[in-house]
């Protein structure tokens, strides 16, 4: 039997604690997961014709929303009087293309807002605001109640499908909490 097509039909996000109040799901415009783009060096050995690049690590993460209209409580989240990061929970509602069935996609991003960026004003026209969350210490990406991917700068946890990756590592340098 084949594959599948997976395609989001709906998204809602939360900024700041898991409270109803804070559910954005009227005003959500568009959402951007961050891009998981590894780092590459370039290596062109002494005696090697041709050079090549090793894996280093991974890219910070820039996730962003859009929200139509003025959202004053969020704005409280902004700048350098703020010095703790939030917590933002995004859903999305998937549908399997072959079974029909609706399928949870969760991700959990700890970040600050780091950017509010206005739409120009244009009479008659939807104005909104991007934000960009920055500073991004923690993120899980969930896919039908299974981790797919969980990250956490201060305990250097790289899972992928509940495997640390990085777990021999941690071991080594002794990162508190590994076996």
């Amino acid at each position: 039997m084949s594959g599948t097509v997976y395609l989001m039909e709906a998204a809602n996000l939360f900024c700041g604690l898991h409270d109803p109040t804070k559910s954005k799901h009227l005003t959500l415009a568009e959402l951007k997961l961050p891009d998981l783009q590894a780092i590459y060096a370039d290596h062109h050995a002494g005696g090697a014709l041709v050079a090549t690049e090793f894996e280093v690590g991974i890219q910070k993460f820039e996730p962003t929303f859009k929200l139509n209209g003025f959202d004053p409580d969020l704005l409280t989240q902004f700048g350098l009087g703020k010095k703790s990061r939030e917590t933002f929970t995004a859903y999305g509602a998937i549908r399997d293309q072959r079974s029909g069935k609706t399928i949870e996609a969760k991700s959990i991003i700890e970040a600050r807002l780091g950017r509010v960026a206005p739409d120009a004003f244009q009479r008659g026209e939807m104005m909104g605001h991007e934000y960009a969350m920055n500073s991004v210490m923690h993120y899980e990406l969930w896919f039908d109640g299974a981790e797919k991917i969980a990250w956490d700068f201060f305990t250097s946890v790289w899972r992928v499908d509940g495997v640390d990756q990085n777990e021999d590592v941690n071991r080594i340098l002794r990162i508190p909490g590994v076996q």
